[in-house]
């Protein structure tokens, strides 16, 4: 059987699952590729290291050069995180003369165009199926499977410490804090999980998704974004009385004005498909023009989902089906965007809006006039039995039709500067 040359870089957790798949099921990756993929070396920063993954004496090296230099590597799985030195390293990949297969959406994000573009003018690939949801086969269904298609809209969970977060603040009422305290308790969640929970890992992986789907050239930070940091369970009940869950979703819809994008927590209806998404789990909804509504879901990290990807990426590099796909793409190839962002004070919507207020007489009619100057109109008022400590405070929950974020946005700073209202104002997105 044909063998194909392959290496890895960088051998941390999902690295080290990509060379167990590689090491122990080559029959698997031999009867899909029509060939073996022979992995010849695996580069570290520290050779002295313990790890979990066992390799066959002489693969490990902490020297960049022998892959760079060896001919006969042909696929290269770059697997280190953050900017640089990946930035360089996948530079010094391309420049060698090798297709590269990566995990690291956080530099597809930010470096992205310049990437392409140097892979493109060198006759090269890039493959990134696990730069977003893992193991969920997105980037293939948007990039082939639905190529016949004009995406109009995407929604998504691409967070799972962040799911797995709302879904213990919803189903077993913890505060912020201890549910993301029992995240860390499973390893569902870093020491440090800012990046999780605040929302830019979704946006990054947003920014990929709106290049692929719509053609957009967006810097990650340029999508409004808020996390799930700041969410108090309260809301939580509220929505949930209301039939609804909150859900951090990542938010593109393609409008005649441009692209609009957001990510952000919403009040998402129960029953509805990524309401039910729990715990750490992933899920994708995409509306093409011809085919409608199609749904993908599950394990959007951890080691073996996202080296399953990984494989399954450099299994279509050796045989020469990424190189087609990434011709086809047209991402970031000529650098210039096929849409623009939209205006984000644009997006229209319906709105879940929580004040606490003064126990007194005209508080609704002061907040009515407010949100009715602002041209929003009341769907709904519902006012709570007080959970503070003062009961002279008490929360009042109003959900609107749709108006535009702008409108919200300003009705809600106008509210708090009335002397009725105290701290601690909601306002949420609900997702139609």
């Amino acid at each position: 059987m044909k063998k194909t040359e392959v290496a890895i870089v960088g051998l941390g957790t999902v690295g080290s699952g990509v060379a167990r798949l590689l090491l122990d099921h080559g029959d698997r990756t031999a009867r899909h590729a029509g060939r073996t993929l022979w992995l010849s070396h695996v580069v570290v920063r520290d050779i002295a290291k313990s790890r979990d993954a066992q390799l066959p004496e002489g693969l490990l090296t902490d020297d960049l050069n022998r892959v760079i230099k060896d001919p006969n590597v042909k696929v290269v799985a770059q697997l280190i995180g953050g900017i640089e030195p990946a930035r360089s390293i996948m530079l010094q990949l391309l420049e060698g003369g090798k297709d590269i297969v990566t995990a690291n959406k956080a530099l597809l994000a930010e470096h992205g165009p310049e990437l392409f573009d140097r892979a493109r003018q060198l006759g090269r690939s890039i493959a990134f199926e696990a730069s977003v949801a893992g193991g969920i086969p997105i980037i293939t269904n948007i990039s082939q499977c639905l190529s016949a298609n004009q995406v109009t809209s995407l929604r998504g969970i691409l967070n799972g410490t962040s799911n797995f977060v709302v879904t213990r603040m919803d189903q077993d009422n913890l505060p912020y804090e201890k549910a993301i305290a029992r995240a860390q308790q499973l390893g569902f969640a870093e020491t440090d999980p800012i990046h999780d929970v605040d929302g830019s890992d979704s946006t990054q992986k947003l920014a990929i998704l709106a290049h692929l789907g719509f053609g957009a050239r967006i810097r990650w930070n340029d999508i409004p974004c808020r996390g799930i940091d700041t969410l108090d369970k309260a809301d939580m009940n509220y929505a949930r009385q209301l039939g609804y869950r909150i859900k951090l979703i990542a938010f593109a819809l393609y409008t005649e004005n441009g692209l609009q994008l957001i990510v952000t927590p919403m009040l998402v209806e129960i029953g509805k498909p990524l309401a039910e998404v729990r715990e750490n789990f992933n899920a994708i909804s995409v509306m093409g023009d011809a085919v409608g509504p199609v749904f993908f879901h599950g394990q959007g990290a951890g080691r073996m989902p996202t080296a399953s990807a990984i494989v399954a990426d450099m299994i279509d590099t050796a045989v020469g089906r990424t190189a087609l796909t990434f011709e086809t793409l047209e991402l970031w190839s000529d650098g210039v965007p096929r849409v623009e962002m939209a205006d984000p004070g644009d997006l229209s919507g319906q709105f879940y809006l929580r004040f606490n207020v003064r126990d007194e007489p005209g508080v609704l009619g002061q907040l009515a006039g407010i949100l009715g100057e602002n041209e929003i109109s009341i769907a709904s008022v519902f006012q709570h039995t007080s959970d503070m400590q003062n009961d002279d405070i008490v929360p009042v929950v109003i959900m609107t039709r749709a108006t535009l974020e702008k409108n919200a946005s300003n009705a809600v700073i106008e509210i708090e500067k009335l002397s009725c209202v105290v701290a601690g104002t909601e306002r949420l997105r609900i997702l139609e």
